[in-house]
């Protein structure tokens, strides 16, 4: 990576909230992050043209919700589709982009969540991807999201069947959490403490003894995914590179 290489857009929905894992891995290849929250008034851009890629994460809202900036956002997903950039929505992210996509988000029909660590099972387009993927995910979330027209279901779980999805070349959506640090899950399990009685969801303890078993495997997933989505970006940058001392 070199001092030219764009930025990835950041977009959060608390005042808040970082994007943990992401962003450390992210900055750690040389990217800089330009962090907006739509929530609190920050605009998005018009074009991609000034960014190597955008993460939408989640939030407590629900991409049914009737907010302006929730509106926005989901109109906007339009925009890095159209130049094909890579695009990842995390959790809401996913949700809104499956909204965009013509999907349907919802609750699952018997009031079943995803609170903790839960298994899911790659599909033959997810091992396309990413060779090896975890065994079990960190989830957090009440709804999921149908898989769109036109896309490929990466990974598929038991309560809500759809887990990934990618949408022509660089699109990708996850309705798991592969950015929560520890410090985040300390935050979320006690904040969101109410989530943990819902029925489906892992209690406390559980997320903590589950990490200790399964975070390697989402950490590898990750770094590895990053390398798929960010390939041409890589490959760009170093073109550019070579350039440079060929002049």
């Amino acid at each position: 990576m070199t001092a030219m290489t764009l930025p990835i857009l950041i977009v959060l929905h608390q005042e808040h909230s970082t994007p943990g894992r992401v962003g450390n891995l992210l900055r750690s290849r040389g990217y800089p992050l330009d962090i907006r929250r739509p929530r609190y008034g920050d605009p998005l851009p018009e074009t991609m043209h000034h960014h190597a890629g955008a993460v939408i994460f989640g939030g407590p809202q629900s991409a049914n919700d009737k907010d302006e900036f929730i509106r926005r956002e989901i109109d906007w997903v339009s925009v890095p589709l159209a130049e094909n950039k890579p695009l990842l929505g995390i959790c809401l992210g996913a949700q809104m982009m499956a909204i965009n996509l013509g999907a349907r988000v919802d609750f699952h029909p018997e009031g079943q969540v995803e609170v903790g660590y839960y298994p899911i099972r790659p599909t033959a387009a997810g091992h396309a991807v990413c060779a090896l993927w975890p065994d079990h995910v960190y989830q957090w979330h009440r709804e999921g999201f149908d898989l769109p027209a036109g896309a490929l279901c990466l990974a598929e779980g038991d309560t809500f069947s759809c887990q990934a999805f990618r949408h022509g070349e660089n699109a990708f959506a996850i309705q798991f959490h592969p950015e929560v640090t520890h410090a985040m899950m300390c935050k979320w399990t006690i904040r969101g403490a109410h989530r943990m009685e819902l029925p489906g969801a892992r209690q406390r303890t559980a997320h903590f003894e589950d990490r200790w078993v399964y975070d390697y495997g989402m950490q590898t997933w990750l770094s590895d995914f990053f390398d798929y989505w960010l390939r041409d970006s890589l490959q760009d940058a170093r073109a550019a590179q070579r350039d440079r001392l060929i002049a």
